[in-house]
């Protein structure tokens, strides 16, 4: 068999294609022993502030990129909204209620969720992403992110083991969503 026709029957994905060797304690590993890691930043509309209070925020965040000393990847992801627990709550009170005005309510909550459910709502996430080989030197750049981005008036926390999938998932499919796991296999 020829080295065409090989190729034609091997079927590959994309992700034979990245060097990610495991997801574990909120970093990609990659075959190189490089760690991918972060924060994940908590959105924040400064335009609902006044002017001064935005021109303070964004004067902020230019001295904090200044002073991040090592390369970084400014990361947004979109996540799918899961309100599932949500409606079940309502359909709870729904069914524990007799008062027909608050059972209107109710059900005008239950058809605004299914209105998100039916039209794909995003929660819409950014990250700061880096890539470093030694443990020590990624939880003080992790430390670095967060407080600096603290003084910017936005929280933020490390990434998780889910929030790294959601990224590679949103890379790996185009922001569409997938419904059969994980990205990563072991």
């Amino acid at each position: 068999m020829d080295l065409e026709s090989k190729s034609k029957n091997i079927k590959r994905s994309s992700e034979d294609w990245l060097p990610i060797k495991a997801i574990e304690n909120s970093t990609i590993i990659t075959y190189g022993n490089n760690k991918v890691s972060g924060v994940k930043i908590t959105p924040k509309n400064i335009f609902i502030l006044d002017a001064n209070a935005q021109d303070n925020v964004l004067l902020r965040l230019k001295n904090f990129y200044n002073m991040i000393d090592f390369e970084f990847w400014l990361v947004v992801a979109d996540r799918p909204v899961d309100i599932s627990v949500y409606i079940s709550q309502l359909q709870l009170e729904l069914n524990s209620t007799n008062n027909q005005a608050i059972r209107k309510l109710i059900l005008q909550d239950i058809d605004k969720c299914n209105t998100f459910i039916n039209n794909n709502v995003v929660d819409t996430e950014y990250y700061f992403l880096f890539k470093e080989k030694d443990d020590d030197k990624i939880q003080k750049k992790i430390r670095l992110l967060i407080n600096g981005l603290a003084t910017c008036g936005l929280n933020s926390t490390q990434v998780s083991n889910d929030d790294l999938r959601v990224i590679l998932d949103n890379f790996l499919n185009g922001g569409s969503t997938t419904e059969f796991g994980t990205v990563m296999t072991s």
